[in-house]
Order: structure tokens, then C-alpha cells, then sequence
């Protein structure tokens, strides 16, 4: 497992295993399993619901949590300083821990820099270990790092294969911040699992389309959180780390880029709506 360092000099398993879309039923089981696979990180949040899922599985692993890296989101309903405040503390019940790892603003909307500055208090308590954001589009992401106190450590965005976001990690990195991906198979939109690209070069190395995609994505230093519900899939998209890409690889990779997202785009009007009726 490859691990990236923060820029407040903790670090965290480059590949860990996103929760999105996991039922509140089937969340258990399925860290469970994932910890059982070898996984370290889990990404949660609270808008998914399942935080104490992951909580009873964390528990029931067995596992120290210092081995553990665990990630979730406050979300815009929750911003604030008071409500966010509130929030975190919420997750740690949960979640069944003291700290939290990683924890992020979910969206760039609402009261984004009240509820940054309660994840800046509780990250001073040592109730979280790194902060940051998430859906931070350059403009959003240049204004909270430059203005608040602590500096982001993630901004976790829509990234794969055809919205490839080179721009904006880079001026992620301008301010020490990693970028971490949502999305790394782009939930299967425009044929990702069949695309020809990705299938020649994986017949190379007998890999398949999706280790190919997550392969790429680590390759660029991009932390990575692929979601499945079977065991196989887990374990197949952990077995990345026994081959590398060419450079020549990686550009025709490179071409597949849309420049834009598969799914919305927070500077739009109806975007804006949806999430301000998302509970």
C-alpha cells in the first residue's frame, strides 16, 4: 500500500474504500469485508447515512484503530459554526471513535467558513487529525485555503479517467493540498468498463479496465476511494500495486480526458437547487 503525507505531516493509505451509495443496511457487512480484504481507509459521510455502520464494523474488526484511517464529510445542512460543531461531534459517536482522521466540508455552499472554522477548532482539540474540503472547484478552493487558518490537507473532486482535473491539482498543490478522487470509475459512465484504451493496455499487464483506471489515477499521486459491494471486486481493485504504466501509457490515458464533469457542475443554477433539498 502506498501512503501520501499531509501537509501537516500525518499520512494516509493512498487507496482506501468509499462507502457512497452503500445502504445503511449492507454498510457493515461491506467494511467488514473490505477490512477482511486489506483496506485501512474507509470514506464515509454524513449525508451517506451509514456512519455507524462503519462505526460497528470498525469495532468488530479486531483491527487497532492507529492502523485505521477513517474520512467523513460535514454536510451543508449541518454548516455553521455552531451546527457543524455539533455535527463532528455526532460523527464521533457514530462513528464509535475519538478522533476522526480526515474530515471534510462536503460541498462548497451554505456557510462553508463557519463550519471551516469548527473543523479548525476540532482539529486543534485533537478531535480530528487533518481537515479539508470536498467539490472544491478552483475559485471555491483558492478562497477557503487562502483566507483560513489551516490550509486544507485534501480537496476530495470528481476525478477518473475522462474529467481528469490537471488544473486544478496543480493548484492544489500550489498550497501543499492532495487531491483525492470521487468517482474513480465514473460510476461506469461513458462505457468506462469496456473502453478500448483501457482494455489494450490492461491485456499487457492481465489486468482489467478498472485496475487500469485506479492504477493510472496513483500513478498521478491521486488518492483514490473505489466502492464495491462484492468481496472480489475489493480485492481485485487493491491488487494495483504489481505493476506500473509507461510514460506512453500514461498519455494515451492522458487523451481520454473530457475536460468536464459526468454528473454536475457546482456552478450551475439547478445544481445549487438540488443540493439545497438534499437531506
Amino acid at each position: 500500500m502506498n501512503y501520501m503525507k499531509l501537509n501537516n505531516g500525518i499520512e494516509m493509505p493512498q487507496m482506501g474504500y468509499g462507502v457512497y451509495q452503500v445502504s445503511p443496511e449492507e454498510c457493515e457487512r461491506c467494511v467488514s469485508d473490505a477490512l477482511r480484504a486489506g483496506y485501512r481507509m474507509i470514506d464515509t459521510a454524513q449525508a451517506y447515512h451509514n456512519e455507524e455502520g462503519v462505526g460497528n464494523a470498525v469495532k468488530k474488526s479486531g483491527i487497532d484503530r492507529k492502523e485505521l484511517f477513517l474520512v467523513s464529510k460535514v454536510w451543508i445542512s449541518n454548516y455553521g459554526y455552531e451546527k457543524a460543531k455539533a455535527s463532528i461531534e455526532e460523527s464521533l459517536r457514530k462513528l464509535q471513535t475519538d478522533y476522526i482522521d480526515l474530515m471534510l466540508l462536503h460541498q462548497p455552499f451554505c456557510d462553508r467558513y463557519g463550519a471551516y472554522r469548527a473543523l479548525q477548532d476540532a482539529y486543534k482539540e485533537g478531535k480530528l487529525r487533518a481537515i479539508g474540503v470536498s467539490n472544491f472547484y478552483p475559485d471555491h478552493f483558492i478562497d477557503i485555503a487562502s483566507n483560513m487558518e489551516v490550509v486544507p490537507a485534501v480537496n476530495q473532486v470528481e476525478t477518473h479517467v475522462f474529467n481528469q482535473q490537471v488544473e486544478p491539482q496543480k493548484i492544489m498543490e500550489e498550497f501543499g493540498t492532495h487531491i483525492m478522487s470521487w468517482g474513480p470509475f465514473a460510476e461506469g459512465r461513458n462505457n468506462l468498463f469496456v473502453n478500448e484504451t483501457l482494455a489494450h493496455i490492461g491485456a499487457r499487464y492481465g489486468k482489467s479496465v478498472a485496475q487500469v483506471a485506479l492504477r493510472w489515477l496513483i500513478q498521478r499521486g491521486v488518492i483514490i476511494i473505489p466502492k464495491s459491494t462484492h468481496v472480489e471486486r475489493m480485492q481485485e481493485n487493491l491488487d494495483i500495486f504489481d505493476f506500473e504504466l509507461t510514460d506512453e501509457e500514461m498519455c494515451r490515458i492522458a487523451k481520454l480526458d473530457t475536460g468536464h464533469s459526468l454528473f454536475f457542475n457546482h456552478h450551475d443554477a439547478e445544481t445549487a437547487r438540488m443540493f439545497m433539498n438534499w437531506k
